[in-house]
Order: C-alpha cells, then sequence, then structure tokens
C-alpha cells in the first residue's frame, strides 16, 4: 500500500485538549481534504469513539476510492454508568466519560474492536488497523502482539482490513513488533523526528530486513518542533521540554534559518527523505499530523509541499544531528533526497 505523504490524525476532532461542536469538527475535516488530505486516522481512544463518529459522517459523502482510512485496536470501549457527570479528562478529552476503556488484544477483543469502529464511522472496511501501544496492555508487549496480530492478520485475511500494523510511542516496542514479518505497517509516533531519532538504529533497520512500512506520527514532538522559538509553556511528552531536546531543537532552528527554511516545514519533510530520495528500501511513507483549527492544518498542508534543499540534509548530516540509519547505502540516500 502506498499511502499519500502527508494525513489527518482525528485525534482533536474527537475534543482533544478542548470541546469542538461538530460544525467546527467538520470544518476542520473539510480543510484537510480541500488542502488535498485524503489519508485520515483515527481511534476509539480518541473521544470514547467521538474521532471515529464525527470521521465516519464527514467521510460518508466522499467517494470510497478517494480516500484512505487507519484505526486502532486494542482499547475496546465499554459502559460506564457512573461517569455521565464526568469528562474524561485524566485522557485529555473533553467528552462526557459514560465509557471507559478496556485492555484487550485476545484475537476475539481485535474482532470486536474493528466490528465496533465500523459501526461508528458506517464503513464496511478500513484499509489499515494498528494494535495501539500494545507494550501498556495488561497482558504485557509480548502477548499483546502474539493474539494481537493473529487476529488483525485473520481480519486480512476475510478483507474487513488491507493492511495490519503497530502504533506506539515506545523504541522497545516498536523494534519488538518491526521483528513480526506478518505486520504491513508501523506507526512511528515521535521516535524519528527532528529532536529524537531513536526510531533510527534499530526500528527502520528491522522494518527494511522484514518489509515493513511506517507512518510517522507525532513530528513535532508535542509542539516542541512546530515552531522555531520554544514558547515557556511549550510542553515535550506530556512535561517541561527536556535540556537535551531543548539543545537540539536550537541545532535545528539555527540551520533551518540559515537555509530559509520553517522549522516546521523541515520537521514534517525530514521523515519522508527516504520516500523522495528513493535510495534505500523501506522507510517512512506516509506522515500523519493532527491539527485543531482549519488554519492548522492547511498550513501543515502547504509546510509538505514547501521546496527544501538538499543540502540543508547534508548539512545536518556534516552537523551529526542525523543518527545514521544502520545502512550501508545511508550516504547516497541523505545525498538523493531533495
Amino acid at each position: 500500500m502506498r499511502l499519500p505523504e502527508l494525513g489527518y490524525g482525528a485525534a482533536n476532532v474527537g475534543n482533544l485538549f478542548r470541546a469542538l461542536s461538530d460544525a467546527e469538527a467538520e470544518q476542520i475535516l473539510q480543510t484537510a481534504w480541500d488542502s488535498g488530505i485524503r489519508y485520515f486516522d483515527t481511534a476509539p481512544h480518541y473521544g470514547l469513539g467521538l474521532s471515529e463518529r464525527r470521521l465516519g459522517r464527514f467521510l460518508s459523502g466522499k467517494p470510497r476510492a478517494e480516500f484512505v482510512v487507519s484505526t486502532k485496536v486494542g482499547r475496546l470501549l465499554v459502559d460506564n454508568p457512573t461517569g455521565a457527570d464526568e469528562l474524561d479528562l485524566a485522557n485529555d478529552f473533553h467528552v462526557p466519560a459514560v465509557r471507559k476503556r478496556h485492555w484487550d488484544f485476545s484475537v476475539r477483543g481485535i474482532r470486536r474492536s474493528v466490528e465496533e469502529s465500523l459501526r461508528r464511522m458506517g464503513l464496511d472496511r478500513v484499509d489499515i488497523i494498528y494494535l495501539h501501544d500494545p507494550e501498556r496492555s495488561d497482558a504485557g508487549l509480548d502477548a499483546a502482539l502474539d493474539t494481537g496480530i493473529e487476529g488483525a492478520a485473520a481480519l486480512r485475511e476475510e478483507g474487513l482490513v488491507n493492511a495490519i500494523g503497530v502504533g506506539s510511542m515506545s523504541t522497545p516496542a516498536l523494534a519488538a513488533a518491526a521483528t513480526r514479518a506478518e505486520l504491513d505497517l508501523l506507526m512511528v509516533a515521535g521516535r524519528y523526528t527532528l529532536v529524537d531519532q531513536s526510531a533510527a538504529s534499530t526500528v527502520l533497520p528491522r522494518c527494511v530486513a522484514n518489509n515493513i512500512g511506517l507512518v510517522g506520527a507525532s513530528v513535532f514532538n508535542s509542539g516542541v518542533l512546530a515552531s522555531a522559538r520554544l514558547a515557556p509553556d511549550t510542553r515535550y511528552e506530556y512535561g517541561p521540554v527536556p535540556d537535551e531536546i531543548r539543545r537540539r531543537h536550537g541545532e535545528w532552528a539555527r540551520l533551518c534559518e540559515s537555509f530559509g527554511v520553517p522549522l516546521p516545514a523541515a520537521a514534517l519533510q525530514f521523515s519522508l527523505l527516504n520516500r523522495r530520495g528513493g535510495q534505500l528500501p523501506g522507510g517512512v511513507g506516509s506522515v500523519v499530523a493532527g491539527a485543531g483549527r482549519p488554519e492548522q492544518i492547511a498550513q501543515t498542508a502547504a509546510w509538505m509541499r514547501l521546496p527544501i534543499p538538499a543540502a540543508l540534509w547534508r548539512s545536518a548530516a556534516e552537523r551529526k544531528l542525523l543518527v545514521p540509519l544502520g545502512q550501508p547505502a545511508a550516504e547516497r540516500f541523505l545525498a538523493g533526497a531533495s
């Protein structure tokens, strides 16, 4: 599956961080569509199903052959009778806590999750499902991968999904998943970015070896890379910005400024170097970015289209701002980037 270069991560339309009306959510999704985005990523976790419902309503008026949808499995939504007067703020979603999440990576749980997601979205199939944060499962990472992949692969065989993968922010979990040749994709969240390339030396080479594609997510690292200047309230992984991350941000900001390139544009396009350079097999094929306002997703699409000189990436390599990919062709890869 060759995904579009840019996808929209639909957590915000599940009321992440702030409540949106249905009309506001519709406008964000319409702006994404008008900006040329045709890949949409969601999850039951996002707003306790609200993101899936809103996305499904929006896509109901679009030709099915023109878009790609991914959702996630591993968290089932079950009734929470005592939560009607509460909001799901513990998970940063401004929605009534009338349901709660229950970890389930069993074969039966994977099937139930997909069937419920299809009903919420009004679709008869999804293109991709990701095992969502399997390292956090009560059963442990290995067991979650074993049964989760078995259940996902069965749905792929039946045609309910086209591709299966794992999505995580944990480098060890992603590295373990990258050894599972049954997978089609990994969604690497925040671990292959300008300031955190921890997936480069372990995850990416294993994906190449097992012919597993990659989707980049959280490429702004919680907002650190969304601006060349760090604001006092900028957060990293839901906490203060560590000194080392602050240092790397400064180095990239100065480099981008010297080439007249906005830092967020480089952050978005960085993980697509391989796809555009065409020198290494595998590599990241798509980037999913979230946005809570229409103008943000329009700006993201514009940054993705902005030409970035290959000299910027070569200079970054010379300054050791790029972690080697563990591949002999790394130099050709960087030289071929455009």
